[in-house]
C-alpha cells in the first residue's frame, strides 16, 4: 500500500476525479446521445422508404385508433373543405436558399373534424417582404399529403400578428390551435400529435416540404468515438500510475553518488603532490649538465671546429707503450 501512497497527493487525486468524470459522461450522456440520434434517424429512414412504396390510406383511419403509432410519413387522404380566413405563416422557413414562409390552414373533414394542413412554402418577395399570399380553393377539395409530427414551441419566440397575417416559428398544433381560437384534431404518431403535409399538385398547395435525404449521418460512428473515449481514459490513467510506480522502484535501487570528498583525501593529495614536485626537480636536476662539464665543454674545441690533418704512421714504439700502458722514455 505505502507504494501507492503517492495517489493520495492532491493532483493525483484532482486527475483521478477528472478521468472518472470524464468516463461517465462518455458512457451515459455523450455515446447515448449520438447512438439515439442514430437510432431515430435510422428509424425515420425506414418509414420514409416505406412510406414510398405504400399507398394512401383514408386519414379517418389514424383518427380511429388513438394508440396508432409509427404513422410519421404514411400518405393519407382526406375529404372536405378549407377553412376560410384560417391562413397562419410560419417564419423562418428557406426555400432555394433563400428567404421563405411556410403558409398553414384548417382543413374541416365530412365528419367535421379540424386538421391542420401544411400548404408548403412561398418565397419572400424581394428576399424580405412578406409575399401576397393566395387563398385555398373553396368547396370540396380532397387532399392527399404525408403525416408529420408536431415541432413542439421554441421557447422564448412568441407568436405575433404582422402585415394582417398570425405567424409562429414552428408548427405546434396546440399553439396553432390557440392562435386560430379553435381546437385541431391531432393525428395519432405515438408521439406529438400529427398534422397533415401536402404533397405535390394538391389544392391549395404552392411548393411542398421536400423529403429528408435517407442518410444515417456520422452519429454512429460519433458515439463509437465516445465509447472509446471512455474506454481509454481509465486506461491511461492506469499508465501513469504504472510509470510512476516504476519509476520511483527504479530510483530506490539505484543508490545514490557520494560527491563528497573523505577527510584523508586532503592530505593524501598534498602528499602525491608533494612527491611529485620531488621527482620533477630531481629530473631536472639529473637532466641539467655539471658546470665543469659545461666548461670543459665550452673550452675543448669541438671536433668539427679542429682543422682537418692528415693521418701519420705510428712507429712500433708507440704501438707498444699503448698496449701496456705506460709512456715512451
Amino acid at each position: 500500500m505505502r507504494r501507492l501512497s503517492f495517489l493520495l497527493r492532491p493532483s493525483w487525486a484532482i486527475l483521478a476525479v477528472v478521468v472518472a468524470a470524464f468516463a461517465y459522461l462518455c458512457f451515459t450522456v455523450l455515446a447515448p446521445w449520438q447512438l439515439g440520434k442514430n437510432i431515430s434517424t435510422s428509424h425515420r429512414n425506414n418509414l420514409i422508404a416505406d412510406s414510398v412504396n405504400a399507398a394512401p390510406v383514408p386519414v379517418g383511419r389514424f383518427l380511429a385508433d388513438p394508440k396508432a403509432r409509427d404513422t410519421e410519413w404514411r400518405q393519407v387522404t382526406a375529404t372536405g373543405t378549407y377553412v376560410p380566413g384560417s391562413t397562419v405563416l410560419e417564419r423562418l422557413q428557406r426555400l432555394n436558399d433563400k428567404p421563405a414562409y411556410g403558409v398553414l390552414a384548417e382543413f374541416r373533414l365530412d365528419d367535421g373534424r379540424t386538421l391542420l394542413v401544411d400548404r408548403g412554402l412561398v418565397g419572400a418577395a424581394d428576399g424580405s417582404h412578406l409575399p401576397t399570399i393566395a387563398d385555398p380553393p373553396p368547396g370540396q377539395q380532397r387532399l392527399e399529403g404525408r403525416v408529420r409530427k408536431s415541432e413542439g414551441v421554441i421557447p422564448g419566440k412568441e407568436p405575433m400578428t404582422q402585415d394582417g397575417y398570425r405567424q409562429v416559428y414552428s408548427i405546434d398544433t396546440t399553439q396553432i390551435g390557440t392562435v386560430l381560437g379553435t381546437p385541431l384534431t391531432t393525428i395519432p404518431t405515438g408521439g406529438a400529435g400529427g398534422y397533415l403535409q401536402l404533397s405535390d399538385n394538391q389544392p391549395g398547395v404552392f411548393t411542398p416540404q421536400p423529403l429528408p435525404q435517407l442518410d444515417a449521418g456520422p452519429y454512429l460512428s460519433y458515439g463509437l468515438q465516445w465509447i472509446a473515449f471512455g474506454v481509454m481514459a481509465p486506461l491511461g490513467l492506469g499508465y501513469f500510475v504504472y510509470a510512476e510506480i516504476r519509476e520511483r522502484r527504479r530510483e530506490r535501487s539505484t543508490p545514490p553518488a557520494d560527491s563528497t570528498p573523505t577527510p584523508t583525501e586532503p592530505a593524501t593529495t598534498t602528499t602525491t603532490s608533494t612527491t611529485s614536485q620531488a621527482e620533477s626537480a630531481t629530473a631536472t636536476a639529473l637532466s641539467a649538465p655539471s658546470p665543469t662539464a659545461t666548461i670543459e665543454d665550452t673550452s675543448k674545441p669541438t671536433e668539427s671546429a679542429l682543422p682537418a690533418t692528415e693521418p701519420r704512421s705510428r712507429t712500433n714504439a708507440e704501438r707498444l707503450a699503448d698496449r701496456y700502458g705506460g709512456a715512451r722514455r
